[in-house]
């Protein structure tokens, strides 16, 4: 379990995080969300033991990763910027790893050669292309057998076969060995697939973190055809997030669950309606839409 409690950062003034707290569980797969300039890259190098926070404390079962090469141990990471010796190849780093990761298993690193059998393993990392350094940086990285798993944007570059092949490990690593992962991207579509539990961030702060299937639950869409074309006047209590129209048919963004929120609009007698399940990508819009970002005038 990684534990982040009130830790707050800041550079040359500008205040990066801001007393952010979230708990990831262990062996699952956490997708950390927000807009650019959230937090999520800073937050990441303090997990991973970069950086030291100004206050507030991070917990890796317990005990503190800044500083604590018994807990580094369990610890990988592939960075967006991730950085090799140029001059190095994949195997050159290998013995690297096997130096840095007591659990390095060459045996492992052998059997993903056949995977990512693209990856000339004696070229030098400068004469490989940005999706071939990145397929290297998972094939060394899965090899460790880490407990923790921590990327960001792991998997631009690649293409969406390679993409689907390091999904299908990772998941893997996760079930059968019980890995967590924390997993920082822009990419939504794909993290609904994967993630097990979610975190939205912005201005350095976690605005909510629950399990994937809590956050859908929670903020439901519906379809909704009234006797008379325009919107009946809604209770009050009702958390409306958005509402739009296209000729008779009104979308509205209501926070709750569906069987409750179709069970109160079943009272204006409705012609036609239906509760339709968000993605991470419109539950991620409609919560920041709260947060003073720019996303109030979106349309579904």
């Amino acid at each position: 379990m990684i534990e982040v409690k009130n830790v707050s950062k800041s550079f040359d003034g500008f205040q990066a995080l801001d007393g952010l707290t979230m708990t990831v569980p262990g062996g699952a797969i956490y997708g950390l969300i927000g807009p650019n300039g959230a937090g999520k890259s800073t937050i990441l190098r303090h997990i991973t033991g970069a950086y030291r926070p100004d206050t507030g404390s991070i917990l890796v079962d317990g005990k503190p990763v800044y500083e604590n090469p018994e807990v580094k141990r369990r610890v990988a990471v592939i960075p967006d910027d991730f950085y090799y010796f140029l001059t190095a190849s994949t195997r050159d780093m290998m013995k690297l790893y096997q130096g840095l990761y007591p659990s390095f298993d060459r045996a492992r690193y052998d059997s993903l050669r056949e995977i990512f059998s693209h990856v000339d393993e004696k070229h030098p990392f400068r004469r490989l292309s940005k999706g071939m350094q990145k397929q290297a940086a998972f094939w060394l990285t899965l090899s460790c057998n880490p407990d923790i798993l921590v990327l960001d944007e792991p998997v631009d570059g690649l293409d969406p076969v390679m993409r689907r092949q390091v999904w299908s490990l990772l998941m893997g690593d996760v079930a059968e060995r019980g890995t967590t992962v924390l997993v920082s991207s822009h990419n939504l579509r794909e993290l609904e697939d994967v993630c097990d539990h979610v975190g939205i961030l912005n201005q350095g702060k976690v605005l909510l973190e629950r399990s994937l299937s809590e956050l859908q639950e929670n903020v439901v869409k519906m379809q909704v055809v009234f006797q008379e074309k325009e919107l009946p006047q809604l209770p009050k209590d009702m958390e409306v997030l958005h509402v739009s129209q296209v000729g008779r048919i009104h979308t509205l963004i209501i926070r709750g669950h569906a069987v409750d929120v179709t069970n109160r609009l079943a009272v204006y007698s409705p012609i036609l309606m239906d509760a339709i399940p968000l993605t991470l990508e419109e539950i991620f819009i409609y919560e920041l839409g709260g947060e003073d970002y720019a996303v109030k005038d979106i349309l579904v």
